[in-house]
């Protein structure tokens, strides 16, 4: 039996209740301390989730909702040759590991984005980044894959890749607007 639009919306609404509204605090306290310190954030993720590692990138470079400074946020999706080199003469699932190896410093973080937990190339820009020494932040679905991997991990309490992508959205904007309160005063 197929969900009525009705039951697709509550199921969507009732993962969103269970945002882990103290995670978001934690995430967004990290990332202006990284700021403070002079480091950069750089964000990756596939498909949808590549999307909304430039949503981010957007959001803290421009503006979210108040005028102020642009923030070193970097999208690591967003260069096609990087990626497509890589992913030739290596492999795929060294195309955020690459970069990283290449961008990142000790005082930079890394968030990735992935719904699954699982994606090869996430898990190498995970190790990448521990190499360097440099915080990372994941957002994930209801599974617990990355919470030993990483420094603070978001898990959006559901399975389904579209309502995982919206709690993310949802909670990577309450993170933007922290952010950005923080550096517009």
């Amino acid at each position: 039996m197929s969900l009525t639009i009705a039951d697709h919306i509550d199921e969507h609404v009732q993962a969103i209740w269970k945002i882990d509204i103290p995670i978001l605090r934690e995430i967004s306290q990290a990332i202006i301390d990284c700021f403070k310190r002079g480091g950069k954030l750089y964000v990756c993720g596939n498909g949808g989730s590549a999307a909304d590692a430039q949503h981010i990138a957007a959001e803290l470079v421009g503006r979210y909702k108040i005028n102020r400074k642009p923030l070193p946020c970097i999208a690591l999706t967003t260069d096609s040759s990087t990626l497509t080199a890589v992913g030739n003469d290596y492999a795929f699932e060294y195309i955020f590991a690459r970069q990283i190896e290449g961008l990142l410093s000790p005082e930079d973080m890394l968030w990735v984005l992935t719904t699954s937990g699982r994606s090869l190339n996430i898990l190498e820009a995970i190790n990448a980044a521990k190499k360097v020494g440099s915080k990372i932040v994941a957002f994930t679905g209801s599974n617990r894959y990355l919470k030993e991997k990483c420094d603070f991990v978001f898990h959006a309490e559901n399975s389904e890749t579209d309502i995982v992508q919206e709690c993310h959205i949802v909670a990577y904007h309450i993170i933007c607007g922290l952010v950005e309160t923080h550096f517009s005063v």
